[in-house]
């Protein structure tokens, strides 16, 4: 039988955040995970330069049936004290834009940041190691691993959710809740990328796939992201797009402007008045690639010069440049989404200690919980914060 104060389930960004800070209080910290390696997402994501935090972190750019709830956390373990930690261990980084902070090297940084601060405080970490079941006992927890029996004062869950299961991604955070009593509210993926199978549409973005538009304003469900959108074989994706995933249902419909830093109608109204001669299509090209702008004209409209169209027609081709109306078939699904929405109903978990209302002793954190943040660094700042409000009370 291994006795130890804290045990932490899963070695991603929440749960080493959680087993540093707890273990620099001094308590004993063990952290399972059945990957053979810790913090596989962490290196995976941003491109493999880590968006480690957002500098306008606040809590209404997290989605949850409780909102209030990850205000606390986020409050006592802000995004500046993440950054005063990366720069502590001389970490270069930069701001890419809208706040989003990037390693300058490799997300690696990071993680070694994680594993440094482990390793000083005295948190063991003990990979490939799967869990077979856990009891609740009188004052303590007992779990059957691979590695034998553990008991434990604290269990601590940061097994992230069901995205991106190449990774490792398990239900197995939600089994545990389940198993001591929790309410599991209705999993999704989220920040994911739209696919199109209506046979016209699907044609315009295999022939555009690659093709990135840098300036739209997306809208769904009264929620709009102004970033850039990309078109892809399957559908479409990009920042705006992966933002408006999360606020999406099937069977909805979005609106695109795909050019929402112009006056269009103005805009087509100069060109008649002082281009007559010019075609749509060449026009088009001074605002899109030249490929997007002849295919937009080829299969919204018909292409001609300028001064043949009536105040009508320009009407129409300035309102469906602003509001390209469609109906996504889905989404990728978990394959490739950075989060899962839904998860451990919140208001069944202390958000001052993330502790489990149901049974003491039993804490959620990170990603497992019902809090999902919007693209940006967002669902990082989340697994500090939540990690970090925990590691006081384990």
């Amino acid at each position: 039988m291994h006795n130890t104060q804290v045990v932490i389930i899963g070695a991603g960004a929440a749960g080493l955040m959680c087993a540093l800070t707890a273990a620099a209080r001094g308590r004993e910290v063990l952290v399972l995970d059945h990957a053979n390696k810790p913090g596989k997402k962490i290196l995976m994501s941003g491109g493999g330069r880590c968006n480690f935090t957002n500098m306008y972190c606040e809590p209404s750019n997290f989605l949850s049936e409780n909102p209030h709830f990850c205000k606390s956390a986020l409050a006592r373990y802000t995004q500046w004290d993440f950054i005063a930690l990366v720069g502590k261990h001389g970490i270069p980084y930069h701001e890419k834009k809208l706040g989003q902070l990037f390693c300058d090297n490799k997300a690696s940084d990071i993680l070694n940041m994680l594993l440094d601060e482990c390793a000083q405080a005295g948190a063991v970490l003990r990979m490939d190691t799967s869990i077979k079941a856990i009891e609740k006992q009188e004052h303590c927890y007992l779990l059957h691993s691979s590695a034998g029996p553990i008991q434990c004062e604290s269990l601590v869950i940061a097994t992230g959710g069901l995205s991106i299961p190449t990774l490792g991604a398990t239900g197995f955070g939600f089994q545990i809740a389940k198993q001591f009593g929790h309410n599991i509210l209705p999993t999704r993926a989220g920040l994911v990328p739209f696919t199109i199978t209506d046979p016209q549409l699907k044609n315009l973005c295999t022939e555009l796939s690659g093709t990135s538009v840098e300036d739209c304003l997306v809208s769904c469900n009264g929620q709009s992201f102004r970033e850039n959108i990309l078109f892809t074989h399957r559908g479409l994706s990009g920042p705006a797009i992966l933002q408006i995933s999360s606020f999406w249902q099937p069977g909805d419909s979005i609106s695109i402007n795909l050019l929402p830093h112009i006056d269009l109608p103005e805009w087509l109204a100069e060109q008649q008045r002082e281009r007559p001669n010019s075609e749509l299509k060449t026009l088009l090209a001074e605002l899109f690639t030249k490929k997007m702008a002849n295919l937009l004209a080829d299969s919204w409209f018909t292409s001609k010069p300028m001064k043949q169209y009536t105040p009508g027609e320009l009407k129409a081709i300035a309102s469906q440049l602003e509001d390209w109306q469609l109906v996504p078939a889905g989404t990728e699904g978990y394959r490739t989404a950075e989060v899962t929405l839904g998860g451990v109903d919140t208001r069944e978990v202390s958000s001052k200690t993330m502790e489990s209302l149901k049974s003491p002793g039993l804490y959620f954190i990170g990603e497992v919980l019902d809090v999902t943040g919007h693209l940006g660094g967002f669902n990082f700042q989340w697994a500090w914060a939540s990690a970090y409000a925990a590691a006081q009370f384990v």
